[in-house]
């Protein structure tokens, strides 16, 4: 059985991507679509007028999707510290 989705749930998904950063699977795993379908939503709205398209160079939520991912890998290096720090602190009571 198809879903229909409303235009308006629609145009926030979209939004969603392209305002926010997030990628087309983080946005169907959240709210339900498919990627492919939330991907065919951007090119939609993005064709007739009601999203912008994407401009030349990095746009915005390119970079956010760079920085996220940055921030991922340093909270990963962050853990690995703590435990490497907890581990040598234990090494030197015994």
């Amino acid at each position: 059985m198809t879903k229909h989705y409303t235009k308006e749930f629609r145009l926030q998904a979209a939004r969603l991507v392209t305002e926010q950063g997030y990628s087309y699977a983080e946005v169907a795993e959240r709210l339900g679509p498919t990627s492919w379908s939330v991907r065919n939503w951007v090119r939609q709205f993005r064709q007739s007028g009601e999203l912008p398209t994407p401009e030349h160079g990095p746009s915005s939520a390119d970079e956010l999707r760079q920085l996220r991912k940055e921030n991922d890998r340093l909270r990963m290096e962050n853990e690995i510290l703590k435990k490497a720090a907890a581990y040598f602190a234990r090494e030197v009571t015994r």
